[in-house]
């Protein structure tokens, strides 16, 4: 029989000590467990491991599980939002089990659990907690990654005025900051094409009216000189075939908005005058 550890472990790092039972832990082994800190009590009838992340450990003090923008990070999803804070999804009638501490706490609809919360239900819950654009970058990333199927029962949970962010979902998005930058000039009325092979430069991310480049460089971008003489060769080349290149970092796409939207108004008055 598996020790008690490797059973939470293997159920995902925090369990109810009455599921425990049902696996054949008598309360003699559990006992023997918790003494040899090989299972660690966080609070009565809650049961974690010596190497259970801290993050589940503290939502499972707090009363629930992981959600939101920290739970994007465990599950590997991109996202927007830089919260430090814990936040813990205690289902529709849950409770809070200690104050003390810089938990925020998510009343959603559901049962409460324990450890990480499902990826659809992460979801929502960002949608509900940050808005559109942390939502719409966490779906594509989900998208892209397969770690998310058909969207249509997440979906069917948004409100209706939010339903249009998983109609425009694509899931061939290279990176968030991609997936940012289009939802917010899809939100202008300029339209793109996404992901476009051109002979000679490669693939970009997107190409505005046939004839202007976008490429968004993530904050891990041009770690090297070898990178920026690429990129460098590749506008180059576009040049030859017609093609103005614009480049924005990260900092930009979510900083310095209106700069952004200024200099590919401008490019594309240009690309028309010369037309």
């Amino acid at each position: 029989m598996l020790a008690p550890a490797n059973i939470i472990d293997h159920q995902g790092g925090v369990m109810r000590a009455a599921r425990l039972q049902q696996f054949g832990v008598t309360r003699r082994m559990l006992m023997a467990s918790v003494r040899d800190g090989t299972v660690v009590r966080v609070r009565a009838g809650v049961l974690v491991t010596a190497t259970t992340a801290p993050e589940l450990v503290l939502a499972a003090a707090h009363g629930g599980a992981v959600t939101c923008s920290t739970a994007l990070r465990m599950h590997g999803v991109w996202t927007l939002v830089d919260d430090v804070a814990l936040h813990v999804w205690l289902g529709a009638g849950g409770r809070v089990h200690h104050t003390d501490c810089g938990c925020v706490s998510h009343w959603h609809e559901g049962q409460t659990m324990l450890g990480l919360a499902p990826l659809a239900e992460v979801l929502l819950h960002v949608y509900r907690c940050h808005g559109d654009e942390a939502f719409f970058t966490a779906l594509e990333s989900a998208l892209r990654q397969r770690k998310l199927g058909s969207p249509a029962q997440l979906r069917a949970r948004l409100p209706a005025r939010a339903r249009w962010l998983v109609d425009i979902a694509r899931r061939d998005a290279d990176s968030g900051l991609e997936s940012l930058l289009r939802l917010r000039l899809h939100l202008l009325g300029i339209r793109l094409d996404c992901q476009v092979a051109i002979p000679t430069v490669g693939r970009v991310d997107f190409v505005i009216a046939g004839v202007l480049i976008l490429e968004a460089d993530g904050a891990e971008h041009h770690d090297g000189t070898a990178s920026r003489h690429r990129d460098l060769q590749r506008d180059a080349s576009a040049s030859a075939l017609g093609y103005e290149t614009l480049r924005f970092d990260y900092a930009m796409i979510l900083n310095d908005w209106p700069r952004v939207v200024a200099a590919i108004r401008a490019a594309l008055v240009r690309a028309h005058a010369v037309r």
